[in-house]
Parts: structure tokens; sequence; C-alpha cells
């Protein structure tokens, strides 16, 4: 019981800073301001999170992970590598939309932080891609895709595609569709990935 209480206290931190953090700019905003929005003393910060950078780091670590195991879970599917790409895309869309505070930090904040992203984020972001990059090559060795551009050099397109537009959506004030804009994008992404008739035939 004792153990499902701290769990509590310390999601409910968590979720405070997301607010805070969205709402003040992580720079500006104080460990205090947390501590009021969780309902929380300032010191009981401190039991969990030796500082607001470590605070920042919980936040994105818990985040990130849940996001990478719903894509790790649609990758291992057995549908088509379009299909799978797609369906990535979808959740992370899903994710931005249904917790745009949060996207806000993760995509925002964190490009504050050169540091941070070096020393910390970067390796999760790594996790992300990777899973794209297994996708796209199993999509290149299946035929499906073209064989003769790196998989990785087109994971990292895609995902910077979807990045800048999630940036833009969760900046905009009058939010637009952005599921239909990141399948256009994909969509052109997929044209260009397509085994012409030459290639086929050499392979």
């Amino acid at each position: 019981m004792q153990r499902s209480r701290s769990t509590d206290k310390r999601n409910r931190i968590l979720q405070a800073a997301v607010k805070v953090f969205a709402d003040k700019g992580f720079y500006v905003a104080r460990v205090s301001d947390v501590a009021r929005e969780a309902g929380v003393a300032d010191g009981t910060i401190y039991l969990y999170f030796a500082s607001k950078g470590e605070l920042l780091r919980g936040l994105f670590e818990e985040n990130m992970g849940r996001l990478i195991e719903r894509v790790r879970s649609v990758a291992g599917s057995s549908d088509s590598a379009t299909q799978r790409l797609e369906r990535i895309w979808s959740d992370y869309v899903a994710f931005v939309q249904t917790e745009p505070e949060l996207a806000e930090v993760l995509t925002v904040e964190l490009r504050e932080s050169g540091k941070f992203m070096n020393e910390f984020a970067a390796d999760l972001f790594g996790a992300f891609l990777r899973v794209i990059v297994e996708v796209i090559a199993e999509g290149q060795s299946q035929g499906e895709l073209r064989s003769d551009v790196s998989a990785r050099t087109v994971a990292r397109l895609m995902f910077g595609a979807f990045d800048e537009l999630s940036l833009s959506w969760v900046m905009s004030k009058n939010k637009w569709d952005l599921d239909a804009s990141g399948r256009e994008a994909l969509a052109i992404f997929l044209a260009g990935l397509r085994p012409d008739s030459n290639q086929t035939q050499s392979n």
C-alpha cells in the first residue's frame, strides 16, 4: 500500500510537471510551481527527483518508453511494411493529439537543452528510430520497398518530417488535421520507396 501511494504521488508530480513546463517553459518554471500544481510540499519533489533537470528526464524517460513499446508492438505484427509504417504514424498522432501538453514538452522544451539531448534523450530517440529502421529494412528484404537506399536515412527523414509536423501542430493556436498531413507526407515517402521494375528484375 505504501509503495502504491508513493507511485501515485510520483505520477502526480510528473503530471504536474507536464502542465507547468508546457505553460511556463522548462527554464522559467520552478520546482515550487510543480509542487503547487501537484499539491505537495516543495521538499516532496526532491524525494523523487534530485533536480528540475532530473524531473524532466524522468518525464521524458517514462513517456518515450511508453511510445517505444507501442511502436515495437506495431513493428512486430505480421502486416506489410507499408501498413506498419502507417500504423506507427497513426499511433504517434494519437499520442500527440490526446496529450498535447506532454507532446509540447517533448518536442519543444527538449530542443532548448542541447546538453540534455546529447547526454540522455538521444538514446531513447535512437531506440524509437531503430524500430522504424527495422520495419523499412524488412520491407526492403521482402522486395516491398526499394533496396538501393539506406533504411536508416529514410527512417531519419520520415521521423524528421513527422516531428516537424507535430511541432507545428502543438505550437499552433488553430489546430488542423495532423493525421491527414502526416498521411500525405507518408504517401510521398512510400511512393519514393516503391521498387521500380528495373531494380526488381536485377534482383
